[in-house]
This record gives C-alpha cells, structure tokens and sequence, in this order.
C-alpha cells in the first residue's frame, strides 16, 4: 500500500499517515485542526512485513484501509517509579 507521511508542525513527532497525497477529505476536521500546520514528510510503499521506527505496519495499513488515515502519536514518556527514585535518598 502507498502512503503518504505528514508531520504536525504544531506538535512535535505527531504525524498523520494518508493513501492518496494531500487528500485529507476523510480526516476528521476537529482532528485536523488539532493537527495544526502540516508538513509532507515522505511517500512510504507500507507492507505488514516493513519495520517502522515506531509503529507496526499492519496497524497502520488497518487504520488506512478502515478509516482512510492512521494518526502516529507522540510517544509517552513514561516516569520511573517512585520507589526506585527514592532510593537515592538514603
């Protein structure tokens, strides 16, 4: 499947997967707006078996084929426990 990577340029590592260039028509305006600016990142030819740097293919081949787009989050940065910083403490 071909498809076409947009970045946000309001939030950052926020990126929106596409099957036709520019045609936005069945993203959701609320969620383009969230989306902000875009910028063209690349055309990508997207098979279940390509490694992607933080997504699976096949999810996002899903996405497109399901819903006509994939939206790649930021990735959540997930705090130590509170236990292991604590024990610097004593």
């Amino acid at each position: 499947m071909q498809c076409f990577i947009y970045k946000s340029l309001k939030k950052d590592e926020l990126y929106l997967y596409l099957d036709k260039r520019d045609d936005f028509s069945s993203v959701p305006e609320a969620l383009l707006q969230s989306f902000g600016r875009l910028a063209f990142v690349m055309e990508l030819e997207l098979s279940p078996k390509r490694k992607l740097a933080r997504e699976d293919a096949g999810k996002v081949i899903a996405g497109i084929r399901n819903k006509g787009f994939f939206v790649q989050m930021p990735p959540t940065l997930i705090p130590p426990p509170l236990a292991a910083s604590n024990r610097h403490l004593h």
